[in-house]
């Protein structure tokens, strides 16, 4: 289970009354602890090349001391609307609308920005979705079939809307329209680069290094190009095939040790 254990947070039991039925697409592919934290890191990436959902973040949030807390919170926030009872998935998407609600300001060039914006939420989900895909299956199932893939965005999508999102994906088909087009919104920065910085190398309390470093290598590695090089990131120096492997021998223990938990 994709959890966040923070501060004596219990993990989210798996409901049959959740808004998704159990071995549906998006509880498979949001179940695999490896996948979702290598995904987890590459949707921000890609979301902070967002000036807006970067100004969102330099304005109201504390990343600078706490850049994995978003990480963290994104992962509650995934695992009980995926896999909590369907009262609790509403109530943490209010809660979420209503945090939303009260973000906004003014970018460098002037220009107002909101947390609202179907536009921006649009581009943080389709970072999210393609990003926790890709790795799934990368990862864990390469031969995923593809009407499952479609699945998994339509489902997915139903949380998209209820947080404002507009466009929003259904299927494989869309999701790389969708993005290509919102790909004209994004510009590099150098604040960009530095949110990107601290997310892979502020080390969370108690990670081993070499746990988050195999994990931001491969998230790098999983980057289009054009995003990488907005970033200026290069390819991790392990290489991306070994990079890949050694995060799967990785995956094998933390997977384990996730189930013995």
């Amino acid at each position: 289970m994709f959890n966040d254990v923070e501060h004596g947070q219990k993990p989210v039991p798996p409901s049959d009354e959740a808004l998704f039925e159990r071995d549906s697409p998006i509880r498979m592919v949001h179940s695999d602890v490896v996948s979702m934290m290598v995904g987890g890191i590459r949707g921000l990436l890609l979301q902070m090349l967002h000036p807006h959902a970067l100004q969102g973040v330099l304005d109201h949030s504390n990343f600078r001391s706490d850049m994995h807390g978003r990480l963290r919170r994104t992962a509650r926030f995934i695992a009980v609307t995926t896999f909590g009872h369907r009262d609790e998935a509403r109530k943490a998407i209010e809660r979420v609308n209503a945090i939303h609600a009260k973000v906004g300001g003014t970018l460098p060039d002037g220009m107002p920005y909101s947390a609202t914006d179907p536009r921006v939420l649009a581009w943080v989900h389709v970072a999210e979705a393609t990003s926790f895909l890709a790795a799934y299956l990368r990862h864990v199932r390469p031969n995923m079939p593809g009407h499952e893939q479609d699945e998994y965005y339509r489902q997915f999508a139903l949380i998209a809307h209820a947080l404002g999102a507009d466009p929003v994906p259904t299927d494989r088909r869309e999701a790389e329209t969708i993005f290509r087009e919102l790909r004209m919104d994004l510009s590099a920065s150098p604040q960009a680069r530095e949110v990107a910085d601290l997310v892979l190398n502020q080390r969370p309390e108690g990670a081993p290094p070499a746990v988050q470093a195999m994990l931001g290598a491969e998230a790098v590695a999983l980057l289009p190009p054009f995003a990488r090089s907005m970033l200026g990131l290069e390819r991790p120096g392990l290489g991306a095939i070994p990079a890949r492997a050694a995060t799967l021998g990785m995956g094998k223990t933390l997977r384990w040790a996730f189930r013995q938990g």
